[in-house]
């Protein structure tokens, strides 16, 4: 029966103690304790004076990192949205494993508290909101980690890039005739918001025709 246990003996249950619902902290002879979920608890069948081998207090440590993992989690997805890519990179940089992290991710998905499909449109809303261009939103869905097989889907919820790229060149110029350093500025700050070349020199075109209002 020693070889179940570490060379210092038995470690023993010596408090369980419920501090939240479905939350519980578990004190051990070894002067350690582990906060742990229902679950956690109810899969080892815990109870004070419980005897723990090696395998089951290994086992135990394991539930209790996920558990944590999952609460972390939790509490990220709750402060703002996040791609699952995010996620799982926020969750190492914290010092979680790579596995509990994917398996916290993949727990989301399961809860569809975490969907990279919706993610995606809502990226796409917001800048097409900002007048940003269609490079601009494929960079931000790039930067948060959304996969690319979800980009044309999304984006094709946006409306024409077109009118709005030739309605921010309104507001830029004002109905003035720009000189030429003028027009520069205006249509370079046009490319830093995404838009094409091509939909820039077709907004210049309309301007330059006199349409605008």
């Amino acid at each position: 029966m020693d070889n179940e246990y570490s060379e210092s003996g038995p470690v023993t249950v010596t408090e369980l103690c419920e501090t939240a619902s479905g939350k519980f902290t578990v004190g051990f002879s070894d002067g350690s304790e582990m906060k742990l979920s229902l679950d956690a608890v109810a899969d080892l069948s815990l109870f004070k004076g419980r005897e723990l081998s090696e395998e089951e207090l290994a086992s135990l440590r394991s539930l209790a990192a996920l558990s944590k993992c999952k609460e972390r989690a939790l509490k990220m997805i709750g402060a703002r949205p996040l791609s699952s890519k995010e996620l799982f990179g926020k969750l190492v940089e914290k010092g979680e494993t790579p596995e509990n992290a994917e398996k916290c991710v993949a727990w989301l998905t399961g809860l569809h508290y975490l969907d990279d499909a919706q993610y995606a449109g809502m990226i796409v809303r917001h800048y097409s909101q900002k007048s940003c261009g269609i490079q601009r939103i494929k960079s931000e869905l790039y930067r948060h980690g959304v996969p690319k097989t979800l980009w044309d889907e999304a984006i094709e919820e946006m409306p024409d890039t077109g009118d709005r790229a030739y309605e921010l060149l309104c507001r830029k110029l004002r109905g003035t005739e720009p000189d030429r350093a003028e027009l520069k500025k205006a249509t370079d700050a046009l490319f830093r918001r995404g838009f094409t070349w091509d939909e820039i020199k077709a907004a210049v075109r309309k301007y330059g025709t006199g349409e605008q209002e």
